[in-house]
């Protein structure tokens, strides 16, 4: 006799008792699709043939076309949506009489079935991991169907609770961490590529760090990690930190941390945030490992910065004259006479352009917004191709002083306001 698998088992048997209930079958047919089988999903009410399909549903989402998946997400917005009626009938009932049973009544009939119904895809082993690449695969969708933003909407508020930092483990990657994961930093890096194993080993070095979060559903996949440079300074330009002989004593005489790296891994946790959280853990780690440390500083790209520069609208007669005279193809060669008006330019940039209301570079939106201080503009810090398309081959030091990280927080929240050097102030105000 052929052995059969559990799911072929648990159909043939439920299947038998069901028909003589002239009820439909217990799991999904073979050639079923997501949407028939998340259709089923929603009508099941056992846990454990709830969790079977859910699992199905998990498995067969990693062999459905890219082509296809459209369609599954438009099923997502039609057919799982709140009924009108329902809804309309929950709001009246608490206007008319304001309580606690009316406000849940009407909380129900407004949260949107295919919340439920991913929770249910949830709990099959994998589900997680199905669901951050279906929000990935959705996002890609987006801007060509806008009528999946209420799909995503609701993707994201459940990644928001399930990734929350309470769930999150601080773990740190060094040469001893398994393969397979290092083989991730290497594809997930998108800051400063990383060459190969040599090129991973040196950023493993005794004198640099590396943390990662991870989430126990998905716990060998990295979901956010950081690089860290220990040094005696603040480092000025990438290719110092990348190609640096190792310093040996680093654990007894670096004065400074750098974080020099910051890498999201899974794009469908787009937007749920958890990268302040590993700066300010990271922090309280290399303080207990590394005493000596005094400053927490990063060295960041500003990847918007020559975007606006070709794109601002001005009357300024620098301005004006630097946006004429900036080449397309920018090399080290053709930005060094343009110096004075690139750094003015982008120290303007990172000082005043808004989006609305926070600065529009995302990397200074990300620092700031965690409580960090603008604290130096580097010329020629990443004379890269990718440095030189983005940012003129500048860089910047942001600088997380624990005394103020709060105020500095509120102040940009609450006033607009951006902590920043006053050398960098001087830079924006100079005169060209």
């Amino acid at each position: 006799m052929r052995p059969i698998s559990l799911r072929q088992w648990m159909t043939s048997v439920a299947d038998r008792g069901r028909a003589l209930l002239d009820l439909p079958p217990l799991l999904a047919a073979q050639g079923d699709s997501l949407e028939v089988m998340c259709r089923d999903l929603m009508g099941r009410r056992g846990e454990a043939t709830s969790a079977a399909l859910a699992r199905e549903i998990a498995s067969l989402w990693w062999r459905t076309p890219e082509t296809t998946r459209v369609h599954f997400f438009r099923t997502l917005a039609g057919e799982f949506n709140p009924d009108p009626e329902a809804v309309a009938e929950a709001a009246g009932a608490y206007a008319r009489a304001p309580g606690p049973s009316t406000q849940i009544a009407l909380f129900r009939a407004v949260e949107p079935p295919r919340q439920e119904l991913l929770r249910r895809i949830n709990y099959a082993p994998g589900g997680t991991a199905a669901l951050v690449s279906m929000r990935a695969a959705l996002l890609e969708l987006l801007p060509d169907h806008p009528e999946l933003a209420a799909v995503d909407a609701d993707f994201k508020h459940l990644l928001n609770s399930w990734f929350n930092r309470g769930f999150l483990e601080l773990r740190a990657i060094n040469w001893d961490t398994p393969a397979s994961i290092l083989e991730k930093l290497i594809r997930y890096e998108a800051v400063h590529a990383i060459n190969g194993w040599e090129d991973l080993r040196r950023r493993l070095a005794d004198d640099r760090r590396c943390f990662a979060f991870f989430h126990p559903a998905m716990p060998d996949e990295p979901l956010v990690f950081v690089e860290v440079a220990l040094t005696t300074a603040i480092s000025r330009d990438i290719a110092g930190i990348l190609t640096a002989p190792i310093d040996a004593e680093a654990d007894t005489r670096a004065t400074t941390a750098v974080f020099y790296s910051i890498s999201n891994c899974q794009a469908g946790l787009r937007g749920v945030s958890f990268g302040s959280f590993l700066i300010k853990q990271v922090v309280d780690e290399l303080s207990q490992d590394v005493p000596t440390l005094r400053q927490f500083v990063t060295l960041s790209p500003i990847p918007g910065f020559t975007a606006w520069l070709r794109e601002v609208e001005t009357e300024e007669p620098w301005l004006v004259q630097l946006k004429a005279n900036f080449p397309d193809a920018p090399t080290p060669e053709t930005v060094e006479p343009l110096k004075r008006p690139l750094t003015k330019a982008c120290a303007r940039y990172l000082l005043s352009s808004r989006s609305p209301g926070v600065p529009l570079d995302p990397v200074a939106r990300f620092h700031l917004g965690n409580g960090a201080r603008l604290q130096q503009l580097n010329w020629l810090g990443d004379v890269s191709p990718k440095g030189l398309r983005q940012s003129a081959g500048m860089m910047v030091n942001y600088l997380y002083d624990l005394d103020y990280i709060e105020r500095n927080h509120e102040r940009l929240f609450d006033q607009g306001e951006i902590a920043s050097a006053r050398a960098v102030r001087a830079l924006a105000d100079q005169k060209i």
